[in-house]
This record gives structure tokens, C-alpha cells and sequence, in this order.
């Protein structure tokens, strides 16, 4: 593994991006009584570098409402980790891939609201501007271009009195991201760019998003 010679979109990024993943050796949790899902994470070129693709969910989802997030969801009976990923981003951005695109997986991350999510790293070139948030499910849908994911103020870790793990963020703008979502991005962040095999089980979630 090794960190990125630069940042530009180019198929030199994508087959070092690649090849950190696959050497990375991601923990997959097999059988689990956790609900299964799968986030993707989207690299595709903003402003003449690398940036992944994240949203914000709709106010008026069940779950989670208005909390920043990667696309993805629910894995379903007849699926696989990399078939719902690209599904819940048709579905919620409006992006279609096929699995051509994808490049690697990251660990499984344990959520305390009950899930086990799987992170598809896919490789895309598009045109962000021809995204298109559904509604019902997505507020807006942002660029957390390599450079923002690299900052040195990243992470962000705070102890909490409800759990003896820091819970982990990842400063966007002005804003935060907290884990799960950050724990994904965080270990992105690491392996991918940094080419760093660094873990993220540890790691601690917001109260507010136990529920």
C-alpha cells in the first residue's frame, strides 16, 4: 500500500486506489442478526481533483432524517452488497453504474441502530451537475473532494459519558460528520489516499444517531 502520488482524476489514481484496496485485506462479518446494507463510495472528479459523493437525508425519512450520509441502504433478500449499493444510488441520486464500476470494499462497519454496513468503493467518471436528489429520500447531494477529506483537523474524536470509544467525525466546511458515515470516510481516507491499513471498529457513534 502506499498514499497517492497526486489527486487528480486519472486512470493512474483510479489503479493506485484500486490496488491499496485490495491489499488492505477488508473484515467482512459474515452471519449476523444485524439488518444488512451497503453504502457506496462514489469518486468521481469535481474541480480538477478527486471527490466522493455525499448527501444529505430528506427531513422526512423515518430513520436518521437530515443527517449526512453516503447513498445506499437495506441490502435485500436476493442481493449482494454490491448490487444494493448501485441500486440505492439509482434510486436515490440518479446515478446508474454497473459493477465494472466498482473497485474495492472497505470493513464492514457495525451501526448502532442495527445494521452491518458494507462500503462499495466505486470509480466514476460523470457529470455531478446531471445528479438528481429523489426527494423523498435526499435533500442535496454534495462533492467531499480528497483534499477536504485529507485536512488535518480530520478526525474529530470526543469522549461521551454513554460509551467508554470516542465517537468519531470528519469536518466538512463548517459542518461535521459523524460516524457511521465518518467511520466510512475516515477509513477511506486512510487506506485509499493514505494507503494506511487503519481500522475503524473502534470507533463510536453520536447518541443521536443510536436510534
Amino acid at each position: 500500500m502506499k498514499a497517492l502520488d497526486c489527486t487528480d482524476f486519472t486512470a493512474a489514481t483510479r489503479d493506485q486506489i484500486r490496488s491499496n484496496l485490495h491489499r488492505f485485506q477488508d473484515r467482512q462479518e459474515g452471519e449476523t442478526s444485524l439488518r444488512a446494507a451497503a453504502v457506496a463510495v462514489t469518486v468521481f472528479e469535481h474541480e480538477g481533483e478527486c471527490a466522493v459523493i455525499v448527501t444529505q437525508r430528506a427531513g422526512t425519512l423515518r430513520e436518521h432524517r437530515g443527517q449526512w450520509a453516503l447513498p445506499g441502504g437495506k441490502i435485500d433478500g436476493n442481493e449482494n452488497a454490491i448490487q444494493a449499493s448501485l441500486r440505492e444510488m439509482y434510486e436515490e441520486i440518479n446515478l446508474e453504474l454497473s459493477e465494472s464500476n466498482v473497485v474495492g470494499l472497505l470493513d464492514d462497519y457495525q451501526t448502532r441502530s442495527g445494521y452491518l454496513i458494507t462500503p462499495v468503493v466505486m470509480w466514476a467518471d460523470i457529470d455531478f451537475g446531471r445528479l438528481a436528489p429523489n426527494p423523498d429520500e435526499v435533500t442535496s447531494i454534495h462533492p467531499f473532494t480528497f483534499s477536504e477529506l485529507s485536512r488535518c483537523d480530520s478526525p474529530h474524536l470526543e469522549s461521551i459519558p454513554e460509551s467508554d470509544r470516542p465517537v468519531l467525525s470528519m469536518h466538512f466546511g463548517s459542518s461535521r460528520i459523524f460516524a457511521p458515515t465518518a467511520a466510512v470516510l475516515y477509513q477511506f481516507r486512510e487506506v485509499a489516499i493514505f494507503g494506511r491499513p487503519t481500522r475503524v471498529s473502534n470507533f463510536e457513534q453520536p447518541v443521536f444517531a443510536w436510534r
